[in-house]
């Protein structure tokens, strides 16, 4: 139950992608109130290399703040704006000097170069039995980790001892809204393959990836602080930041009235508790540019897994399978500006499989199901009808999620809630599809947001816990994020499996899995 935060108090939730950066702000019962939404725009080379500029990334958190903070005045809510929570991608890092400037830029979750000195830094350690050992988990390719090796090869010397701290998507994020980049949560730590897991520690015999001793103490220098409470805010908005938006008045303290940020969520994180998935069990599947499959876990599982493990801020454990291949493919399939609407109508005319027609999704690689190269194939051919197109990419990513819930299963997942969400949870259709697919019904999200609001729902905790602290009151129950779920999350009617189509996609996984091995 709440007793320090008001029925009045706005809480904000950013979410930072790789595609988009987005700041929503909900009252207190997840409902929508403002959203400010903006473009992101990567570097990318013919060899791979995807990667983020910093820059970019401080107008992304200025602008939204700005735009936000009008539309909240504008609403005569500005002054209620008490706190705001973080998503940031899992494994995008960047480097920075001592002033918050770019040293290097951020290199994305799915850069296509990374597998190569993944390999390397991995030999270094003794293989992947030993990373286990180390930080109780795998270290997967993705991870930031693998930047530094990459970094090894390819960053000058002066650049090394020129940075600072070499912080993850949401701590760079974070520091361009409060100042203090010195903090990174237990879930952004998590993702960089530095992070034991049962300590909550940095591991810094994982820097033996490393070849070069005197870049493996530069790099356990820069590393910033892992905030062990997802309670204890990373600072205020920043004074300057918050007086361009009209929220310092003269006279007031502003420790005491600008909005608090809380430490960050990676957007898996985030994603599992927008779709309020956080007690063992729960799985929450995100459907964007990427397809995440993700769950609550109360144990870290065997090292046999080909899940990625990663820790929760507030204690228990996130077990995920993230596709490269979501939305980005149909990008590439439907063209610019597709009518989805359209599409949507007339793939419902189509039987389940798409009339036999099949596409395997693999505009990039898919390292966790062999996928080495990209594999974009039509089978038998690309069909003429727009609307066997559209079904069949909709069935193709509900084949993958089905992959990633069976890899949960032999985790020893007793599958006990699934939710979704995403943009292409928008289609009726495609939930439809995934519930039969799966065989299991499907909580389908009220709210679109997802790690936006995921986001939301932990400051709101954080900011509860903050204030009962300051205020001496302890003898209570801690206010959960779970309590903050039930505060903000809410679902929309059940979307059952069509009976019809069962036994249909029960052979067409078959048919895919057959595909990858071809």
């Amino acid at each position: 139950m709440l007793k320090h935060v008001d029925s009045q108090s706005v809480i904000t939730g950013w979410d930072f992608s790789t595609g988009a950066v987005k700041c929503v702000a909900f009252d207190i019962n997840g409902n929508v109130l403002a959203e400010s939404r903006f473009p992101t725009e990567l570097y990318t080379k013919e060899d791979g290399t995807i990667e983020l500029s910093l820059l970019q990334l401080e107008g992304q958190a200025r602008q939204t703040t700005r735009d936000i903070a009008a539309k909240l005045k504008a609403l005569g809510r500005l002054q209620d704006w008490a706190a705001g929570g973080i998503s940031a991608t899992h494994h995008t890092a960047g480097r920075i000097d001592a002033n918050g400037n770019q040293v290097r830029r951020a290199i994305c979750w799915n850069d296509q170069t990374l597998a190569q000195y993944h390999e390397i830094g991995q030999q270094r350690l003794g293989g992947a039995e030993r990373v286990h050992e180390l930080i109780g988990m795998p270290w997967a390719i993705r991870y930031s980790l693998s930047h530094l090796v990459k970094d090894e090869s390819t960053l000058a010397t002066q650049d090394w001892e020129r940075t600072q701290y070499i912080a993850p998507h949401g701590t760079l994020a974070a520091g361009y809204l409060t100042g203090n980049f010195n903090g990174v949560s237990i879930s952004s730590a998590a993702s960089t393959g530095l992070l034991d897991l049962r300590t909550r520690q940095w591991k810094r015999e994982m820097l033996d990836a490393l070849e070069n001793p005197g870049y493996r103490a530069l790099a356990w220098k820069q590393l910033p602080q892992v905030l062990p409470d997802f309670t204890q805010p990373v600072g205020t908005l920043e004074r300057g930041l918050a007086a361009v938006c009209g929220m310092l008045k003269e006279g007031e303290n502003p420790a005491e009235n600008l909005p608090l940020i809380f430490p960050t969520n990676d957007d898996q994180q985030a994603g599992l508790v927008g779709g309020g998935a956080v007690e063992d069990g729960q799985v929450a599947i995100v459907l964007g540019n990427s397809v995440v499959v993700n769950s609550s876990s109360a144990k870290i599982p065997s090292s046999d897994v080909n899940l990625d493990v990663m820790a929760l801020n507030w204690g228990p454990y996130l077990l995920m399978r993230c596709y490269n291949n979501g939305a980005y493919f149909m990008d590439r399939v439907l063209g610019d500006r597709p009518n989805f609407g359209w599409l949507e109508e007339r793939a419902s005319r189509c039987s389940a499989g798409a009339n036999g027609t099949r596409i395997l999704p693999f505009l990039l690689s898919e390292p966790s199901l062999g996928v080495t190269e990209p594999n974009l194939r039509w089978i038998p051919q690309e069909p003429t009808d727009d609307g066997e197109r559209f079904r069949a990419c909709l069935e193709a990513l509900a084949c993958l999620i089905a992959l990633g819930v069976e890899e949960h299963q032999k985790a020893g997942q007793t599958i006990r809630q699934i939710s979704v969400s995403g943009g292409i949870a928008k289609s009726d259709l495609m939930c439809e599809i995934l519930a039969s697919m799966l065989d299991f019904p499907l909580q389908r999200l009220e709210s679109e947001e997802g790690p936006a609001l995921g986001a939301a729902v932990t400051a709101l905790a954080g900011l509860e816990n903050h204030r009962r602290r300051l205020a001496g009151d302890t003898q209570d129950e801690p206010y959960t994020v779970e309590d903050a779920v039930h505060q903000m999350v809410r679902f929309r009617a059940t979307v059952k499996p069509n009976p019809d189509w069962v036994g249909v996609y029960r052979r067409l996984l078959e048919k895919f899995r057959t595909s990858l091995q071809s």
